[in-house]
C-alpha cells in the first residue's frame, strides 16, 4: 500500500485531477511532474477501479472516502475528484 502523504490537498472544495492505471502489480500513488498517477490492482469493470482509486486517494489525503466525489472521468483514465 502506498505511503504517499497528500494531506496538503485536503482542502474542502478542492478538485484533484489524477491519471489512473488499473490492473497494476500493486496499489500506489506516484506524484511526478505535478501529475498524480494512481496505480490500482483492480480491474476496470462495474466501477471497481474507481472505488479502489477513491479509497486509496482518501487514505493518502487523510479524509473519509465518502468526502471524495468523482466529478469527471467515470470511464476514462483521467479522472477528477472533488473533496466535499
Amino acid at each position: 500500500m502506498s505511503r504517499t502523504d497528500l494531506s496538503h490537498l485536503a482542502v474542502t472544495g478542492a478538485e484533484i485531477a489524477v491519471r489512473v492505471t488499473p490492473k497494476a502489480s500493486r496499489d500506489r500513488i506516484v506524484a511526478e511532474d505535478g501529475i498524480l498517477r494512481i496505480y490500482v490492482t483492480t480491474v476496470p469493470e462495474d466501477g471497481k477501479a474507481n472505488a479502489a482509486v477513491q479509497k486509496l486517494l482518501a487514505k493518502a489525503m487523510g479524509v473519509a472516502k465518502s468526502r471524495l466525489t468523482l466529478i469527471r472521468g467515470q470511464t476514462s483514465r483521467d479522472k477528477c475528484f472533488r473533496l466535499e
